[in-house]
């Protein structure tokens, strides 16, 4: 934790200081941050806890920064703190530190150049979710947002590319491509493969690519986009897992309309998983998971906001019951495991101009995106139904 709280300050003061080097400050660096804290409550499953007690592990602290060098060239940067439970890993990291360079700029075509540890602007809330104000509820849907991923959803060490087409006729057309691998931590090898796990967990490679249309005086936005990622292992001692490795391909479509009172979102995807070694060194798996959600916002007044969202996601969209998946661990890893569906409601309200509280409760069928992925964990997670509850109230400046 010494160690974590040092790089926390020592990069929070580089984002700070070492962009501010300027005559004139005030113009060119930005400086925001945010501070949320909840309660959190989970009845049937090991999401957040192993005891399944009320938590107060829903923090999130972030400070991040952005420096004008020049009409062309940004540094921009983010440090958080989170602490989530079994949700992800516990502690400081950086979400991303960057160089964004506007390489041409004219009246209909705009193109941006993104080098260092990028963000992922793919996926419909994959460049908001790190910050809790911007995210539609406190939990994103698990079926294409998972938690356990976070750190590598977010983003990556890289380079992206991004191009912007307008004509008042045709709309907006945002084109992104992406390169780049992410860090993981000996905490989130464990966290993702379980508590046998003893080795190392590497982000070799992904590549993304998206592209969106916002049509011409529409309140529509439609988006396409793809991720191809190769993940490898390397045992470490006394390990219950071997060499071996992790390819996914995922496919993304979604949808919104935004109007002055209503917000109506949509996103589905389907991710190819094959994975080699790791249980035994001829063990080979190749399974199509699908997943997605449907949601709607209501502005009850300018302070009050509604959310209803439903989502489903399949571990492999030829079991979808997961009756195969008990049958091939011989009744150990019961049929639940193979699904999930989640039906939330939450509620938004603006306390003050930069304060807000957000609640929300989910009804849960199915335990397809709990930790860890590789092994279930049946022995803690023994109900099919579970629900959850959260409090948080966020502060930012």
């Amino acid at each position: 934790m010494k160690k974590e709280l040092i790089t926390f300050v020592l990069s929070s003061y580089f984002i700070i200081t070492g962009f501010a080097y300027a005559d004139n400050i005030s113009e060119d660096l930005q400086i925001h941050g945010f501070l949320a804290q909840g309660v959190i409550d989970v009845n049937g499953s090991d999401f957040v806890n192993d005891d399944q007690d009320i938590s107060l592990e829903l923090t999130e602290i972030g400070l991040n920064a952005s420096y004008q060098l020049s009409s062309d060239v940004r540094l921009a940067g983010q440090a958080v703190y989170l602490n989530g439970g079994n949700r992800y890993d516990e502690g400081f990291r950086i979400d991303y530190l960057l160089l964004e360079w506007a390489l041409h700029n004219t009246q209909n075509w705009q193109t941006k150049l993104y080098l260092g540890r990028i963000k992922n602007y793919h996926w419909l809330y994959s460049s908001t979710r790190d910050v809790p104000m911007t995210r539609p509820s406190i939990v994103l849907p698990q079926s294409v947002y998972f938690d356990g991923t976070r750190d590598m959803s977010i983003g990556g060490d890289g380079g992206a590319i991004a191009t912007r087409y307008s004509n008042e006729s045709i709309g907006d057309i945002d084109v992104t491509a992406s390169i780049g691998n992410s860090p993981i931590s000996n905490e989130q090898t464990t966290l993702l493969m379980g508590s046998t796990s003893t080795g190392k967990l590497t982000h070799k490679k992904d590549f993304q690519g998206s592209i969106y249309w916002t049509p011409s005086l529409s309140q529509w936005k439609f988006g396409l986009a793809t991720t191809n990622a190769d993940f490898s292992y390397e045992s470490g001692i006394n390990d219950s897992f071997i060499n071996g490795g992790l390819d996914l391909e995922r496919f993304y479509a979604n949808a919104e309309y935004q109007a002055e009172n209503w917000t109506f979102s949509a996103e589905i995807l389907q991710e190819n998983i094959k994975l080699y070694g790791l249980l035994y060194p001829d063990f080979m798996s190749d399974t199509k998971g699908q997943g997605g959600f449907v949601q709607a916002q209501y502005n009850l007044t300018p302070k009050l906001q509604l959310l209803t969202r439903y989502e489903h996601y399949y571990v492999n969209k030829d079991d979808k019951h997961g009756k195969q998946l008990e049958l091939n661990s011989a009744g150990t890893v019961p049929n639940y495991f193979g699904y999930q569906y989640d039906t939330t409601v939450g509620l938004k309200y603006r306390i003050a101009p930069k304060v807000e509280l957000q609640f929300e409760h989910h009804w849960i069928q199915g335990t397809a995106r709990l930790t860890p992925v590789l092994i279930p964990e049946p022995r803690v997670n023994k109900d099919e139904y579970w629900q959850l509850w959260a409090l948080q109230l966020i502060y930012w400046f």
